[in-house]
């Protein structure tokens, strides 16, 4: 096959295959150009960038090129595994789902920062750009399949949200929070750059399956430097999703970042960036350590793959887009194969240990907070500790048991879309009480409940749901990931999986006392004399609707959470097989 053949056969896979299945990555693109358009041309000029933005977000969820979420409910077998744009991305029901995720809780961002009117309407169009754009790189990091793409899509992401956190130009600490921001994120991404030049280096590829099967070929004639290199570049690349997922030890960033940002980018950056951050750690840790096949269900060490596998490809999959992807071509028929059991064990005890130093230390550190946003960003490093928990069970049953790892990432899947309406739902009240306070300080929420008692049982009821407690959906989502726990246990034996549901459970229990501080507050401290001289309520109908809008899925899946648990499931059912 000559190179013009090459080219012809890469174009039209592009177009015919990965181009469609790219859908609302597209309208988000042609979405930011029709806003920026809106700066520069007379004509459209006078045009509010807010419903652009909006019907983009709705045509990119709704369209059908790329899949709906709500479809994998009817049937997951259209969402099986698709590696797109010669194997940079993959395209199934988990990028679904995720893509989901994230552009619902976009549109359900702007409707709050058109409430809250932070931003004047010209700063609007800026901030709407900046979300689209990060939203843009956070679904490309979802759907990563390639160390490069992942770089990639994690400078997408973060780049605009550095500027988000400035944009609040009346406040001095919103400058200072950029700034923190920007160098922590500059400093990160060299550091997990040059781990995965490491990783390049050693393997000889940079994309994920292919990763997997090289290792698997090389382990046993690993030599000592190398593996040192491995393991360097491994924890260089671990060190950038840390920062993302503001993981201890790398969450310094976040309390002053949280402080200083306005609350609407403090949401964005809570659960959105969090969520594909998240999702991105499942696909390293799946692409690095199992082979997905369209065959069985059944697994091997790699270690145990024989040398005469090989594969064609330097830095990308060398399968035909359109085709259901293995990684490698040669074994489309074969077992999955996951890592070798040394890595395996690594991999999984190194994210145990980070998700339960993240989750302790986020929930003791919140206790001496007395700003709403520093202690919500604590609590924001404490849930990506629970939700990190869900990770290790993945990593040690993928090798026994691929529909018990499949259900630990259906419990993560779950644990997002709940989390997403606890944190939108505390960051749109605290943006809608600081409007109307002026403040941010937990003191000055004192006698809330006798002013505006409606928002203050909706703050009340997100709070407890954040600690877990039944009947709010908190609850169901903590319970799904620690019955992973018990599963991986159960399958794997491995102890630090019993000594993190310990740990989770604990930590459960301690940060009931900080949230219930604040509804002390609210609830039973005597409202200021400055207060008691205004009359009405502080929170008009408009904004008490939308904060209702947020809160009652907050209960709401506490009883219908079989349905969610089914789309989890549907979403997650050919991750990895």
């Amino acid at each position: 096959m000559n190179f013009n053949s090459l080219v012809d056969q890469a174009i039209d896979n592009t177009i015919c295959t990965s181009v469609p299945l790219f859908g609302p990555e597209l309208v988000i693109c042609v979405t930011i150009f029709v806003l920026l358009a809106t700066r520069v041309l007379p004509l459209v000029e006078k045009i509010d960038a807010f419903y652009l933005a909006l019907i983009g977000l709705f045509v990119a969820l709704c369209i059908p090129f790329g899949g709906q979420p709500w479809r994998m409910l009817a049937s997951s077998d259209e969402f099986a595994r698709v590696e797109i744009f010669s194997g940079m991305l993959v395209y199934d029901g988990f990028t679904v789902f995720m893509r989901g995720i994230l552009l619902v809780f976009a549109i359900l961002l702007l409707l709050l920062v058109r409430l809250s009117k932070v931003f004047d309407r010209r700063d609007g169009t800026d901030i709407y750009t900046l979300l689209l754009g990060a939203t843009l790189g956070l679904s490309l990091m979802a759907s990563a399949n390639h160390l490069l793409m992942i770089f990639l899509a994690v400078e997408m992401a973060s780049v605009p949200s550095y500027v988000l956190a400035g944009m609040r130009k009346d406040r001095r600490l919103s400058s200072e929070a950029a700034l923190k921001y920007s160098i922590y994120g500059a400093g990160t991404a060299g550091i997990m750059l040059y781990g995965i030049s490491l990783v390049a280096g050693v393997t000889n590829t940079l994309h994920l399956p292919t990763v997997a099967t090289r290792l698997a070929t090389m382990w046993p004639e690993l030599s000592v430097e190398q593996t040192y290199v491995l393991a360097l570049g491994g924890l260089m690349i671990m060190i950038g999703l840390a920062f993302k997922l503001s993981a201890v030890p790398f969450h310094f960033w976040c309390p002053d970042v949280f402080e200083g940002a306005s609350a609407e980018v403090n949401a964005f950056l809570s659960v959105a960036s969090k969520a594909a951050a998240l999702a991105l750690l499942v696909r390293v840790v799946i692409g690095v350590g199992v082979i997905p096949s369209t065959a069985d269900h059944s697994t091997v060490a790699l270690a145990h793959v024989p040398p005469a596998v090989e594969t064609t490809f330097l830095n990308v999959s060398d399968e035909q887009p359109g085709e259901p992807s293995n990684g490698i071509r040669g074994v489309a028929s074969g077992p999955s194969r996951a890592g070798p059991a040394g890595l395996r064990n690594f991999m999984g005890l190194l994210i145990a240990v980070i998700a339960a130093v993240t989750c302790t230390f986020g929930n003791l550190a919140a206790y001496g907070q007395r700003n709403i946003n520093r202690l919500l960003a604590y609590s924001t490093i404490a849930h990506a500790g629970y939700m990190m928990m869900a990770v290790p069970p993945v990593v040690a049953m993928t090798s026994q048991n691929i529909d018990g790892a499949e259900k630990a990432v259906a419990a993560l899947a779950m644990y997002m879309v709940i989390y997403l309406f606890m944190n939108l739902g505390a960051f749109s009240i605290v943006a809608i009480l600081r409007d109307q306070l002026g403040s941010e300080e937990i003191a000055d929420y004192a006698g809330l409940i006798r002013r505006s008692p409606g928002i203050s049982i909706c703050f009340a009821v997100i709070l407890f749901s954040l600690v877990g407690i039944p009947p709010l959906a908190g609850f169901i989502g903590k319970f799904a990931i620690f019955a992973a726990l018990v599963d991986g246990w159960k399958v794997s034996g491995h102890g630090y999986l019993m000594a993190l549901l310990i740990v989770g459970g604990i930590n459960t229990a301690v940060s009931l006392f900080y949230y219930l501080r604040v509804v002390r507050v609210i609830a039973i401290d005597p409202e200021p004399e400055n207060r008691r001289s205004s009359e009405g309520s502080l929170v008009s109908r408009v904004q008490f609707g939308y904060v209702l809008l947020v809160t009652i899925p907050v209960v709401f899946f506490f009883f219908q959470w079989d349905w969610l648990s089914q789309l989890a499931r549907a979403a997650t059912t050919h991750l990895l097989s």
